[in-house]
């Protein structure tokens, strides 16, 4: 098996990885960032990107896109879509195997993997998915061209994608849980003023109907207890994202009751050397923003860390 040596090893290419990367590549760092699967993490399947300071609206792709040709531009070297094994992370040099080829060592290592959309867990959803179901409007919104669709949840995920997908669909019903949503106040107002969108509160799905796509859901009213069926031709959850540590569980790192990552406030883990940025930590916010805050703390404690 081929070994090559870095400095710095950085699990996960979306925003929190891809700034480590600049961080430690402009600092002569010989940083390697590696993904499992493409380049930019959840970013990538955001429609619009309108409050990232300094940039005017822009998509999720085009800023993924500028990180990365930045991180590369310093000479930070760039895997991605690729099978990672063997992650050793606690001695003094860690370790990852790539495909079952290549095996990558480094001096420390900074954890990035972000996280995934989290499912509704309900009869229907897995046979469904793709058929009817998505979690991603950037990706999937044209496909429902002047249909009658449904948006799950009431953050801000939730309520900027329910009133980008009124490009597309005739009409939008947003389904959520509780009677308020946690979104902004701007998005809930762009929401409401939407002559496309309509609103279920207070209620959730039990179950996705169909024959070889999705035609329909049935509906609870969690206050009244009366259930409801809704014909439809597209469901996009939108209901917050789990962190993604599974290859974690057995390394040593310390992870919470949810899985997340904990750190302490230089962003370092329980194991000497390993570091954690982004969506994968134990925190209450995640936005871009966050995440390329993350990624800066982790690159100059990691930088602090390999010096010494």
């Amino acid at each position: 098996m081929e070994t090559k040596q870095y400095d710095v090893i950085i699990l996960g290419g979306g925003p929190a990885g891809l700034t480590a990367g600049i961080y430690l590549a402009r600092a002569k760092a010989n940083a390697l960032v590696v993904d499992t699967s493409t380049i930019g993490g959840q970013t990538v399947l955001t429609y619009e990107v309108a409050n990232y300071p300094g940039v005017e609206k822009t998509s999720g792709y085009q800023l993924s896109s500028t990180m990365r040709k930045q991180a590369e531009s310093f000479g930070c070297d760039i895997v991605s879509n690729v099978s990672v094994s063997n992650l050793e992370v606690d001695g003094k040099l860690k370790s990852l195997t790539v495909n079952g080829k290549i095996k990558y060592e480094s001096k420390a290592i900074i954890l990035a993997t972000g996280g995934r959309s989290r499912t509704l867990n309900v009869p229907g959803e897995i046979e469904f998915k793709g058929k009817g179901i998505s979690y991603c409007a950037t990706c999937d919104g044209d496909f429902f061209q002047d249909k009658e669709i449904v948006v799950v949840g009431g953050g801000n995920s939730a309520l900027e994608e329910a009133d980008s997908l009124t490009k597309y669909a005739s009409k939008v019903t947003i389904l959520h849980e509780f009677d308020y949503f946690q979104a902004l106040g701007h998005a809930v107002e762009k929401a409401k003023s939407n002559p496309k969108i309509e609103f279920i509160m207070k209620s959730h799905i039990t179950e996705f109907h169909g024959d070889s796509k999705l035609t329909g859901i049935s509906y609870e009213s969690l206050d009244l207890g009366k259930k409801s069926v809704m014909k439809v031709d597209g469901v996009f959850i939108f209901i917050g994202y789990v962190a993604n540590t599974e290859k974690l569980t057995d390394s040593g790192v310390g992870l919470n009751e949810r899985g997340e990552v904990i750190t302490d406030e230089n962003l370092q883990t329980n194991i000497e050397g390993v570091f954690a940025a982004g969506d994968n930590r134990a925190v209450r916010y995640r936005q871009i923003t966050t995440a390329v805050a993350d990624g800066t703390i982790a690159a100059l404690n990691t930088l602090e860390y390999i010096n010494q």
